[in-house]
Order: structure tokens, then sequence, then C-alpha cells
């Protein structure tokens, strides 16, 4: 099969219909912008550039691209005024003028397709000739709003006709464009200077380029599209919903195909990238987001949320109403129940009490908290940063500990503030226990 040597993402529409000063391709899912979806579809096919055409908040779509995978491939072209389909190739043709190969073109809207039907795509165009093109088709349940592929009486491709420009009996055809094609680099460069804007919306259409390649006797080859989910083409807030969907539960399958135990994956959310161990539990109603790592035989949730930093390393468990972000949550630790965990470093085999929090944030920074092994937090203890906590140390419960604290190994402190009790940990506690019982 043939290499792509040079991938056009289509990333310049200002995306009216999401209502919304951002970028449309800049919206995210499941933790990163649509664009970079579409970058991941890109370089699963190893070119040796991506042009992304940009224009609608173009610098702030350039600074996203060239910081994230595959940078070093990316070179962001403008597309100003935004004249069409085929004026955007025309802008990115400077930049492919030496291409001998296949030019691919993707959407900066569409996030949801696969690598897997790419491949299937170029596989296509290889069948197709030398100077032959394959282009993706599909058939959805209302073709409204879309270009349908017309056809001559033998079936072979005869044409692309928008929407706006077809017959009555043009509109009842069913198959329809989804815009994503593999051109021969020659027969593409030498089409786009002849396109023209005669049509109902006075722009340039790519979508004519096909035309011209069949007529010119070139194979058109169509692949239809069976999972209609991968046609998504996100041009609202409901769309983006839908797309948002569609790959969370390819995210859930892949983690449950690696051994992690997911009890109700329609109330858990996942964001990309996330890293889970197998034989982890991920209970209802809970929130993951993208840069946490997960190890083997975990416990997260049910309403738990771990937040970008989070990593809990083997047998630690996270549960109801507990909150973490940037924290490091040692083998075999538990922070159970209505915590929050900020900043924190906490050892093996440390017991975080309900209610615990670990108050990083002064109003200007945040500040880190390390907590020893062994250690015993106890219910309702505020831990102000920075601090340390040493290993087996104990807290009474509703203890705030404040940042000038200095907690041992083995001490036990207990009060508002906290402050040190004599003795062995044993005859502390109950020193601690006798005092709250006289209050």
């Amino acid at each position: 099969m043939s290499k792509a040597g040079t991938v056009v993402i289509l990333a310049a529409g200002q995306g009216t219909r999401m209502k919304s000063a951002l970028p449309k391709v800049l919206h995210e899912i499941c933790g990163k912008p649509m664009i970079a979806w579409v970058i991941d579809q890109a370089l699963s096919l190893d070119p040796e550039r991506i042009v992304v055409v940009v224009g609608h908040g173009a610098e702030q779509v350039r600074q996203r691209v060239e910081e994230g995978p595959g940078s070093d491939r990316i070179t962001c072209v403008v597309q100003e005024p935004q004249n069409g389909t085929g004026h955007a190739l025309q802008v990115a043709a400077p930049l492919v003028a030496d291409e001998d190969g296949v030019i691919v073109v993707l959407y900066g809207d569409m996030p949801v397709l696969g690598p897997w039907s790419l491949q299937g795509l170029l596989a296509a165009r290889d069948s197709a000739g030398e100077t032959g093109m394959a282009m993706l088709t599909a058939y959805p349940e209302s073709a409204h709003g879309f270009g349908r592929i017309d056809r001559n009486d033998d079936g072979s491709f005869k044409a692309i006709v928008e929407h706006k420009d077809a017959s009555p009996e043009q509109l009842e055809l069913g198959e329809i464009n989804l815009g994503v094609y593999v051109f021969p680099a020659g027969q593409l460069l030498a089409a786009l200077p002849r396109l023209s804007s005669d049509n109902a919306q006075g722009e340039y259409y790519l979508t004519d380029v096909p035309q011209m390649l069949a007529e010119s006797g070139a194979e058109v080859a169509t692949v239809v599209l069976e999972d209609l989910d991968e046609a998504i083409g996100v041009n609202n807030i409901a769309q983006l919903a839908e797309a948002r969907w569609a790959l969370q539960v390819r995210i859930l399958e892949e983690h449950m195909e690696n051994g992690v135990s997911i009890e109700d994956p329609a109330s858990a959310y996942i964001d990309a990238d996330v890293v889970i161990g197998q034989g982890t539990r991920i209970l209802p109603c809970t929130v993951i987001r993208a840069g946490v790592r997960i190890g083997d035989r975990c416990e997260v949730g049910p309403f738990t949320h771990l937040r970008k930093g989070t990593v809990l390393e083997d047998r630690s468990e996270v549960g109801n109403f507990t909150e973490s972000k940037n924290s490091q949550i040692g083998s075999g630790t538990k922070a159970k129940h209505l915590s929050y965990l900020g900043d924190a470093v906490l050892g093996a085999g440390v017991n975080v009490g309900a209610g615990t929090i670990f108050a990083n944030y002064d109003g200007i920074h945040k500040h880190t908290t390390h907590v020893g092994d062994g250690a015993f937090i106890g219910s309702g203890t505020t831990i102000v940063g920075p601090n340390e906590i040493g290993a087996r140390a104990t807290t009474g419960a509703n203890s705030v500990i404040t940042s000038t604290s200095s907690v041992g190994e083995d001490e036990v402190w207990a009060g508002v503030p906290a402050r040190r009790f004599e003795g062995s940990a044993s005859v502390a506690q109950r020193k601690i226990s006798h005092e709250e019982s006289k209050s």
C-alpha cells in the first residue's frame, strides 16, 4: 500500500453554528481539541508532512497544533478569505508542489474518523491505478445538506453534486460525499487552477476535482463508510456531544479490552491519554481527566474526580466524592470519602480519613504536602501546605495542621491549630479521645 506523502487538514472554518468565540476545531472532546484528534488520524498514515489550513482564530489554532504531537511535520497556512474547499487546497498547493506521491485530505471537524478507515481508503487508491483517486462515501438516514454521489448507468462515479446545486432528482440520491479524499498529487495539482466559482455559493469546490479526473479517464474509487459514527462532522454543540460519546465509547472499550473493569460505562467519563492498569475497577459516576495514570488493581469511585497530574500506584483506592489534582497516591493508600487531595504526595499504606482537605492554595501559589508511609490522617483533618507528615504519624479528627507544623515520624498531632502529643502513639490517641469527650 502506498504511503501518504502529504496530509492536508482543512481547519479554517469559523463554525458560526457553535455560537462560541473559540475556533471550532479547538473545542475539546475527551480531553483534547478536535484538531488534535484529526492530527492523530494524519499521523496514523505516517506522512512526511502535514499541512493545516487555518483561517478563523488562525494564531490560536497554530499554537495548539505546534505544541502537540507531530509538530515537527506540521506546517500551517492561512486561508483568507475562506472561499471554499477548493480554494483551501489552492492555498496549500505551494507547500506540496514537489509532492510526487499521494495527498490525503482530511477535515478538522471530523474527529471520530478511524485510522483503519483511512488505511482502507489508501488501499482503494492503490487499486485505482496510477492516476486514480479514492474517496469516502456513506448512506446516512438523512442526506440533507450533503453533496450527493451521482453515478453513470454502469454504476461508475460521475460527479459530486453539492446540495444547493442539486436538482430534485439528484436530491433523492442516498449516497453522500464525506469530503475525505486520496488524490494522486500530480493530478490534483494540475486540476486546482481549473476550478471555477460558478455555483450557488460562489466558492471554489474541491468536489469538482473528482469529476475532472473521471472525465479524463481516471478511476474514482469510492469506499462506503459502514460506521456512521465515524462520519460525524461537528458544526454545532449537539454534534460535539455526539462526537464525544462516540469517542468515549471507543476509549472505554479499549480500557476494558486491556483488563480494566468499568462497572457502568454509561456513567464513566474517561479522557484520552489516560493510563489504567489491569485489574483496576472503575465504579459508577467517575470522571478521569487527561494526564492521569492509574496502576494495577486499584479502585476508583463511585463519584470520584481525578484531574491532571494524578498518579495512583498499584492497589490504591480513591472513593466517594474524592477529588485529586496533581497528586501521587502511594501503593495501598486509601482516600475513600469526601476528600480533596491537592498537590499531595502520599506514601504507601496511608489512610486518609473522611473529609480530609489538603489546603494547597494560599491565594497566589500552590504548595505541596508530603505524607510518609503508613501515616493515619484522621477524619476532617485540614493540612495547610506546604507541609510534611512523617511516616506512621497520626492526626486527630478535625485537626488543622498549619504550614508551620512539622509532624515527625510516629508522632500524633491534634487540635485547632494542631499540637504534638507526647508519648507513644497509643497513649497519645487515648489522650485525644479523652479531650474530645470533654468538649
